[in-house]
């Protein structure tokens, strides 16, 4: 016959397992051309905030995203993929967080451009200029997602 404790360790080291399998993969590829060094201050604030990414250095980025159908004027300078999700230019980690919580039916995130103060493009003084997260919807549309001062 089981113990009450022993009934108790078993039940919520399933919950325990079951909830660790649920979690949001923090693994990351990054698709960057190899003399681009904004990407890489991107790459770092992505491993700053509990991400992995892995860096693939390609020719050209812009095959990868047309492919899924995201418009040019929504690209910068690099790419990635997080579990289902695309994301394009310099998304900020919280933003990225979210999505993955959240779950939409959307390919993934955009930062179009490459704004002052988005992660990895820090300018010298800390300047910064307003910038929107796009949430990318399929059928080329996409709506704010967040936005950032």
């Amino acid at each position: 016959m089981l113990g009450r404790r022993t009934v108790l360790a078993v039940f919520f080291g399933l919950v325990s397992a079951s909830c660790a399998e649920a979690a949001p993969t923090r693994d990351l590829v990054v698709y960057k051309t190899a003399s681009c060094p904004c990407c890489g201050g991107w790459v770092s604030a992505m491993a700053k905030a509990g991400f992995r990414p892995k860096v693939v250095n390609v020719e050209d980025i812009s095959p990868l995203w047309r492919a899924r159908g995201i418009p040019d004027e929504l690209s910068s300078c690099h790419v990635a993929t997080i579990g289902a999700y695309f994301t394009v230019g310099h998304v900020p980690p919280a933003d990225i967080e979210r999505l993955l919580m959240e779950a939409p039916d959307a390919i993934g995130l955009s930062v179009p451009g490459m704004p002052f103060g988005s992660p990895g493009m820090e300018g010298p003084g800390g300047v910064k200029e307003p910038f929107e997260t796009l949430l990318l919807l399929k059928g080329g549309k996409s709506r704010v997602f967040s936005r950032h001062s």
